[in-house]
Formats: C-alpha cells, sequence, structure tokens
C-alpha cells in the first residue's frame, strides 16, 4: 500500500511539476512578446538603414530612422496609397491572405513567391531640400534552400543602386550565405538597373564583371559556388524591380505621378 501512495505521489507531484512549468513558459510567452516585437521593429530599421547605407555606429537606431519616411505603395496601381496604415502594416502576414495578396501566375513567378502583397511598404529619404535622395524597396525570393528577404536601396534617380541587403535566409554558410558578405554587398553601389527603354538589364552574372566594358555597369558577380542562390537573388531583382514589382510605380514616382 505504501508503495502504491509512493508510485502515486511521483505521478501527482510530476504532473503538478509540468503545470506548473507549462504555465511559467506560457506566461514569460506573454510577458516577452512586446519586446520581442520592439526588438524585430528595431532590426527591420537596421536593416534598412543598413541597406541604403545609412547606418553610423555610435547613434541609436531610433534616431537614424527618424529621416526616414514609410509609405504604402499600391502595387497594381503603382502609387502611394493610404488605404491601410503604412506604420502597422505586416506586408509578409498579408502576402498570406487572400484578401490581402493575389496568386502568381506560375510563368511569371521568377522569383518563386507564389501570392504577391496587394500593398508594399516603402521607405524614403529626403535631403535637406526636401529632394527625394534614397528609396528602400523591400524584396524577397527563394535561393537555393530557402526564401531570401531583403531591401534593395535606390539613388535619387530610381535606377542607381545605393545598396542591397537580406536580413533573413537559410543559404548555406560559406556558399549561398555569401550574400551575407560585405565584400560582395559593396559590388552592388553604383549598379544601374533600368536600361534607356525602362527595361530591367540589371544582372548577377556568372563569373566576374569585366570593369572594362559598358555593360559592366548592370552586372554584378556571382557568388562563388553558389550558382543557384546567385541565380534566386537575379530573379528576385528582376521580379520586383519589374512589371510585376515596383517599376510602375517607380516609373510614376519619377514623372511625379505617384
Amino acid at each position: 500500500m505504501a508503495d502504491n501512495d509512493s508510485v502515486k505521489k511521483t505521478l501527482l507531484v510530476t504532473l503538478v511539476l509540468c503545470v506548473v512549468c507549462a504555465v511559467v513558459v506560457s506566461a514569460a510567452a506573454v510577458l516577452l512578446r512586446p519586446q520581442q516585437a520592439a526588438n524585430q521593429a528595431l532590426s527591420r530599421k537596421e536593416n534598412i538603414l543598413a541597406a541604403a547605407g545609412l547606418l553610423q555606429p555610435g547613434i541609436g537606431v531610433e534616431q537614424q530612422f527618424e529621416r526616414v519616411e514609410t509609405r504604402l505603395v499600391d502595387l497594381d496601381a503603382g502609387r502611394f496609397t493610404e488605404a491601410l496604415d503604412a506604420q502597422s502594416y505586416d506586408q509578409r502576414k498579408a502576402s498570406r491572405d487572400p484578401a490581402l495578396s493575389t496568386p502568381v501566375p506560375q510563368e511569371r513567378d521568377i522569383a518563386k513567391i507564389q501570392r504577391r502583397p496587394r500593398y508594399a511598404q516603402v521607405y524614403l529619404v529626403r535631403d535637406g531640400d526636401g529632394r527625394l535622395s534614397r528609396i528602400v524597396l523591400p524584396i524577397k525570393g527563394y535561393g537555393l534552400w530557402s526564401t531570401l528577404h531583403g531591401f534593395i536601396a535606390l539613388e535619387g534617380d530610381l535606377n542607381t543602386v545605393a545598396g542591397l541587403g537580406f536580413y533573413e535566409h537559410a543559404e548555406t554558410p560559406g556558399l549561398g550565405g555569401e550574400v551575407d558578405n560585405p565584400g560582395w554587398k559593396a559590388l552592388w553601389p553604383g549598379k544601374r538597373v533600368y536600361d534607356a527603354d525602362g527595361k530591367v538589364v540589371l544582372r548577377v552574372i556568372k563569373g566576374k564583371a569585366d570593369p572594362g566594358r559598358p555593360e559592366a555597369i548592370h552586372q554584378v558577380d556571382g557568388l562563388s559556388g553558389a550558382t543557384l542562390t546567385s541565380r534566386g537573388v537575379d530573379n528576385l531583382i528582376h521580379y520586383w524591380l519589374g512589371e510585376q514589382g515596383f517599376a510602375p510605380f517607380l516609373a510614376n514616382l519619377r514623372a511625379g505621378a505617384a
């Protein structure tokens, strides 16, 4: 009888301990959620500034981000919109919402995103005279093993690359993971996206661009040993800066009609 009581007591203590642990873990998750959200928002701002080449060490991210204006763009109309709040809009969540996104036909889905959101956040940086000096655009697309999420920044001419960076991916370290290599990211500033006809001609090529050739202004060296990741970056650039992405908006912005 004593043995039975001992087993029952052991099971009871184990059950109580499990319940207590579950309550503690759940409570911690709830209490930490606002801080986690704040950290994610801060990291996003840091990556936007970094892509634009504006991140300065020793100065608070929030302080630096004060010069950045967040706007929402209707990708179908190619114009700014106030249909939703630009600050609270979650573009990744919207991409999964049938009410806020549209399926991408397979023959057009070169970035392999499956669904494109109807609206996209863009980030504007102006100079002291109020003129647009840089714009940062969100980009994403599939590489070899994962979807790469990042930003590309353009100069005020809306054609010259100011910078590029990916803040989330699961590509192979040392190969596709070289998208994070500062040396490779340094190859992007100064490259031109469009030709005289407005066609996307910026490419990630196999091998190295020849600086002595005129087309080098539109070429970025491929990642050594990571052909599929390089191709994925090339595809997502062509998708998001093309007619299915931001090209109509950029054309309207350039003409003062956005």
